[in-house]
């Protein structure tokens, strides 16, 4: 992953309600869920939704596949692992890092 690359994707990410639905759909798990469940989940007009899933899609973070009439989005964990390993690429110069506690 190139410094653009991740720039998008950060960019994608650094709004709330994105945020929400991609750890939403990280914790659905390969399954995914349809555009609908999470509109409800979130309690997003499908509106708003759409633009924000369309900002995902567009920066390469989730994947959207049709299953009959429903539009089905799921995290693309390939690119997430992508993510992970260029934010820590390097890391401390082979020293081992320190633990960190995050708050949710």
């Amino acid at each position: 992953m190139n410094n653009l690359v991740a720039v998008d994707i950060f960019a994608a990410l650094a709004q709330v309600t994105r945020l929400d639905i991609f750890r939403l759909l990280v914790q659905s798990g390969g399954d995914g869920l349809a555009a609908g469940a999470i509109a409800t989940k979130l309690g997003v007009p499908t509106t708003t939704l759409s633009f924000h899933l369309k900002e995902l899609k567009s920066a390469g973070v989730i994947l959207c596949t049709r299953q009959g009439r429903s539009l089905i989005y799921r995290p693309d964990f390939a690119v997430m692992g992508d993510m992970i390993s260029f934010l820590t690429a390097h890391c401390c110069e082979g020293a081992a890092p320190a633990q960190t506690h995050l708050e949710n």
